[in-house]
């Protein structure tokens, strides 16, 4: 998952969650291509298809197949995360980190990230499981609380400051969203985000550790929450699962 830096933006998406909401609000007649286009060019990178189409051509087809929605695929080794095949996409998938699945049109996108340029790959889709939206939320709600009084005992706040602090930040802005998400969609994509952030701080390069038993530690603390942050961003950004309107 191309995941944003907590020092600059906490409230960036994955560039395959932007899309999801975008494209989705886009074939149900919320937003003009246009707008469409603005969301995803907010990264200031070059949007292409791998074959020399463009997204509007590769999503009106997929309007034209019946879709009305587009979902988030996270998949890690282990956890193929909204993906339901065939091998190609998962294996593509799985190597880039992220994927846009229309379940409808029997089709995904996979972004290949660089960066000037995020270059779409076009693959065929299966029918896919995808978490409940309240099973997502109370998952990362428990998930959160564990983690800070995890990190708490292993005194985070000494070897990250920067995670303690993202558990103290009470002034975290939800992601912008374009109409038709639900707000409860919205502000749980803005913990997951949130809850990503803190795990990749407090994970990375264990340059904090003492030990190789408190590096353990940490990683029992923190390998629950991503993943039920992942699961959280999914749901949040998958709309065969959002709520009823």
């Amino acid at each position: 998952m191309t995941t944003y830096d907590a020092g600059d933006d906490r409230t960036r998406l994955p560039v395959s969650a932007t899309l999801a909401w975008w494209a989705t609000a886009w074939l149900r007649g919320h937003v003009v291509t246009d707008l469409l286009l603005d969301a995803l060019a907010g990264d200031d990178r070059l949007h292409r298809l791998a074959d020399g189409a463009t997204l509007p051509v590769v999503l009106g087809g997929w309007r034209a197949a019946g879709a009305t929605e587009v979902g988030l695929a996270l998949p890690v080794e282990g956890d193929p995360l909204g993906l339901g095949g065939p091998p190609s996409l998962n294996t593509l998938a799985l190597e880039l980190g992220e994927a846009v699945v229309c379940s409808r049109a029997g089709a995904a996108l996979v972004p290949e990230v660089s960066t000037e340029t995020v270059t779409w790959h076009e693959l065929p889709a299966e029918r896919r499981q995808l978490p409940d939206v309240g099973e997502a939320d109370r998952d990362l709600r428990g998930q959160l609380i564990a983690a800070a009084d995890g990190l708490a005992a292993l005194d985070v706040a000494r070897w990250r400051p920067e995670a303690a602090d993202l558990f103290l930040d009470r002034r975290r802005p939800a992601p912008a969203a374009p109409p038709g998400v639900p707000a409860r969609c919205v502000d749980l994509a803005g913990r997951a985000l949130t809850a990503v952030a803190i795990a990749d701080l407090a994970l990375d390069d264990d340059g904090g550790a003492v030990s190789a038993s408190e590096a353990q530690a940490r990683q029992a603390v923190l390998l629950p929450l991503e993943r039920a942050a992942r699961r959280a961003l999914v749901a949040a950004c998958s709309p065969e699962v959002w709520p009823p309107a």
